[in-house]
């Protein structure tokens, strides 16, 4: 595809896309209250964007309102979701580096959080400070005994490890540039080859039958964004038309350091993002009144709560409070909870 070709793809996705958010929300099903969670229901808690390596003081404050929400709602994670940029600068020591224990094992305890915590890589895990961070992060996810898991670049898994209700699809969306470059400096991507693996190995799954009611895809970038990010060029080219083709009904990601939910006329997958993990927040690049229904600059972390009937995802700011939540049937029936 030429760089011509490929502009005025973006552009007609853009256009395409483009929509006003009050008005989706006719399209979608009547408001409902905000659920209280529900305890037939299996939970994760998620976070992205959190291993910041100057003040911790984000970081510490949705830990500490993960751990109180879950204990005052009697929320019993049975997981929990790192979506990438899991190491802001340095990780001295690699896999034996001691903020291992201080910015994970500590900051989210096995006694609150007793439970696999399913990782995925984001653009600050992909420096050399000189050595990798990528190669620190699986050597201490097979140290075999911490709850860190990341047991690949990209990988598959079934959640809950008991009668499991999704399949999770985890990718590495740390792609090469559109002109093909691989490395700048310290920060560099996957391989021109890794990147096609990758993508032939995703549609390989997305083909595969399930055995579960719910399907999860969840990278590190966002492929839309409000935030100044923005829209992902080579995933909307890559990846996008895989998520039509085989109707995805989820996409998660971090990135932008905000927390948002957006919905696009006419497309399967709802886009949910949830980087306020605890590094320093970015202004929105678009208004949520322009294209929506969600998007906020704050810390927080979000919340998935799935049955065979329903998969729901809330956002919760750093005391647990709701900001926005929604729920969704294997049918693709999507309900705004206000």
């Amino acid at each position: 595809m030429s760089p011509q070709t490929d502009v005025s793809r973006r552009r007609f996705l853009r256009q395409s896309f483009a929509f006003s958010a009050l008005a989706s929300l006719g399209s979608f099903a009547p408001m409902a209250n905000a659920l209280a969670p529900n305890g037939d229901a299996a939970e994760i808690l998620m976070i992205g964007d959190w291993g910041y390596e100057t003040s911790l003081d984000g970081q510490s404050a949705v830990a500490t309102g993960m751990r109180k929400y879950a204990q005052q709602n009697d929320v019993r994670p049975q997981a929990l979701l790192f979506l990438g940029d899991n190491w802001y600068g340095a990780l001295e020591g690699g896999a034996n580096s001691p903020r291992w224990k201080t910015q994970f094992e500590d900051m989210y305890p096995a006694s609150a959080f007793d439970c696999p915590a399913y990782a995925i890589l984001g653009n600050h895990d992909y420096q050399n400070f000189p050595e990798s961070k990528v190669e620190a992060e699986l050597a201490y996810a097979k140290n075999g005994h911490t709850r860190f898991t990341m047991p690949a670049r990209w990988y598959t898994f079934e959640f809950p490890a008991k009668n499991p209700l999704v399949t999770f699809i985890a990718l590495d969306s740390n792609v090469p540039h559109a002109d093909g470059i691989t490395s700048h400096g310290r920060d560099f991507t996957l391989t021109l080859d890794q990147h096609k693996e990758q993508i032939a190995w995703l549609e390989s799954e997305l083909k595969k039958p399930r055995k579960t009611p719910h399907l999860v895809v969840m990278g590190h970038h966002p492929v839309y964004s409000d935030g100044p990010h923005g829209d992902h060029s080579i995933l909307i080219r890559d990846w996008d038309p895989l998520f039509r083709k085989y109707n995805v009904p989820f996409y998660l990601a971090g990135h932008d350091h905000d927390l948002q939910h957006l919905e696009f006329e006419g497309h399967p997958t709802s886009f949910f993002l949830s980087g306020g993990g605890g590094a320093d927040l970015y202004n929105l690049k678009i208004q949520p009144s322009q294209r929506g229904p969600f998007a906020e600059k704050i810390y927080g972390f979000s919340q998935l709560s799935v049955t065979k009937e329903k998969l729901t995802l809330r956002h919760l700011d750093s005391d647990g409070k709701l900001l926005h939540g929604f729920s969704k049937t294997p049918q693709g029936q999507l309900t705004i909870l206000g």
